[in-house]
């Protein structure tokens, strides 16, 4: 009987018009979407709380994280991870704590230590950090005119190459790599002077970068002081030979270190804290360390984050 009463109270009443019994079921799927687009647009308004107000961050830095590949590896990664656009100026050491000293750039990334903490101590740059290093050494032809393969000392191959009065190529531009070269003729006693424009000598500066100093020494058959990453990166385009290394004089040192918003207030301090932190985090500190192994057998750079300083 109770199943003949259910059938009739389903049976349509005349002049009533039936009325379905979804609506709750029915407003399920709206509610969802609902949340689903309230999620969205909130995340669309988040979204620029979570960028960086200032993206832009000037990295004023030398040549050979340029030119060996590094930085087109860590770049991407930094921008990735932060929201920061890293705008890349890539000169000499010199020029680029030059721009730091200007507050033309957020943060340095250099190997010129001597000339490096002079700006520290003026309150100029701050938050210095240890990134890593690798070492210099002296290229130069097969042929070894001087005879300095196998020498122990940076100094006497120098001396040799003086005496023999064989043709070095110096960069000549104030970078790290040309202050180590200059220091390593100083412990020599000599002070070379540069040849006039197109006139012969000895002793030849090109005013460039790494690469080009090292093209012009390769052509000319000349001598040359280079950092190891940059020569093992274009070693292919180059017949020099590694003559001279493991002189302890020749270790190349990279810092980091952001320009101090309190003496110019227009830098990104926070995109320029923002890298030197990731720097020296663990994660990039790794992919330092592995930079280089795949294609040349052995590491271009070492890591050092919290590391003493040399």
């Amino acid at each position: 009987m109770g199943s003949a009463r259910s059938r009739r109270s389903r049976r349509a009443v005349p002049g009533v018009k039936k009325t379905r019994r979804r609506s709750r079921l029915g407003s399920r799927p709206f509610g969802l979407r609902s949340v689903v687009v309230s999620l969205a647009i909130l995340a669309i308004l988040l979204l620029p709380a979570c960028q960086p107000a200032n993206k832009d961050v000037i990295l004023a830095t030398t040549t050979s994280t340029q030119d060996t590949g590094l930085l087109d590896v860590l770049v991407p990664m930094f921008e990735k991870k932060t929201g920061y656009r890293v705008k890349t100026v890539a000169v000499g050491s010199g020029q680029a704590l030059a721009m730091g000293q200007k507050g033309e750039a957020d943060v340095m990334l250099v190997h010129a230590p001597s000339s490096e903490l002079p700006l520290v101590t003026s309150g100029e740059a701050i938050n210095r950090k240890l990134v890593m290093h690798n070492d210099f050494v002296i290229a130069g032809p097969a042929s070894d005119p001087a005879k300095i393969k196998g020498l122990n000392s940076a100094a006497a191959a120098l001396t040799r190459v003086s005496q023999s009065s064989a043709l070095f190529v110096s960069r000549g531009d104030d970078s790290g790599t040309h202050k180590k070269e200059l220091e390593v003729w100083k412990a020599a006693g000599i002070a070379p002077k540069p040849s006039p424009s197109k006139a012969p000598g000895w002793y030849q500066e090109t005013g460039s970068g790494m690469g080009q100093t090292l093209a012009v020494a390769w052509e000319k058959g000349g001598y040359v002081l280079t950092d190891r990453a940059t020569f093992l990166s274009l070693s292919k385009n180059t017949p020099l030979q590694i003559l001279v290394e493991g002189d302890k004089t020749l270790l190349n040192i990279y810092h980091v270190m952001q320009v101090n918003p309190e003496r110019f207030p227009k830098v990104n301090a926070k995109g320029a804290k923002a890298f030197v932190e990731f720097m020296v985090s663990p994660e990039v500190q790794k992919v330092i360390g592995d930079f280089g192994k795949d294609k040349y057998g052995q590491s271009l750079f070492f890591p050092d984050a919290g590391k003493p300083e040399f």
